[in-house]
């Protein structure tokens, strides 16, 4: 038992240095992720989107493919078209501790109507304790609300389907990603914000079709970001409604 106890561990030390030190994509877009997307004369609206490389749309090289391209188009298309006023704060590697800094610029001058939050990942990766990353994460929710801003998290995808991470430390990952969820869950919904879970909803899919991830088997390809938009596009598309009302 001993042994087999021992042995476990190198393995998952040598799977975590070989996932620690891949190539894996880099921001194409910059850091800052701004376009007006819709038709002129349509009701305006300010989306922007924090958290780590999925809210820059790591793994693609056009707006159009970024999960916030492809939220802002469906918006815009859709039977109560909307201009939308797209930006992102996020910054690849970000964790849920980064989140008051990225809260503190989307508030800078104008502000947002609806704040998309994808963050989790670097924290379950990095086997952060469920309670509290997602404090942060309640915390930036609240800050947020309180400015008046409606707010749709998409809490932490399925890492187990990510073909860069060798099993058994897939499952592992996997595992620590379904813990911080459930835990960003409870925090969002008690600071006021809307829920989408990404895991339990786009994580079969990712499971089943390779071509939803980029060249390097862990950020999303344009059809999984795609995958995770029309996941939010309900809740997204509820919360405009609301900003519409005011």
């Amino acid at each position: 038992m001993v042994a087999g106890a021992v042995g476990g561990a190198a393995l998952l030390a040598g799977e975590a240095f070989v996932a620690r030190h891949r190539r894996y994509a880099e921001p194409e877009l910059g850091l800052a992720l701004r376009a007006t997307i819709g038709r002129a004369g349509a009701p305006p609206l300010r989306l922007v989107l924090l958290g780590d490389s999925s809210a820059l749309g790591v793994g693609v090289d056009r707006l159009d493919d970024t999960i916030g391209g492809q939220l802002a188009n469906l918006l815009a298309e859709g039977p109560n078209g909307r201009l939308v006023h797209l930006s992102s704060v996020g910054v690849s590697g970000s964790r849920s501790t980064d989140l008051a800094t990225q809260v503190a610029r989307a508030l800078l001058g104008q502000r947002p109507d609806v704040a998309v939050i994808l963050i989790g990942a670097n924290d379950a990766t990095g086997m952060r304790r469920p309670a509290e990353a997602a404090a942060y994460l309640g915390a930036a929710v609240h800050r947020l609300r309180e400015a008046g801003v409606e707010v749709v998290v998409g809490t932490c995808p399925d890492l187990g389907a990510a073909r860069a991470i060798a099993p058994p430390l897939r499952q592992l990952v996997g595992w620590s990603g379904r813990r911080i969820a459930r835990a960003q869950t409870s925090a969002a919904l008690d600071a006021g914000g809307s829920v989408v879970d990404l895991a339990t909803e786009t994580g079969p899919v990712f499971r089943a079709d390779a071509g939803t991830f980029c060249h390097d088997g862990y950020h999303p390809s344009a059809d999984g970001y795609r995958v995770w938009a029309h996941a939010l596009l309900p809740a997204v598309a509820a919360a405009a409604a609301v900003t519409s009302r005011r």
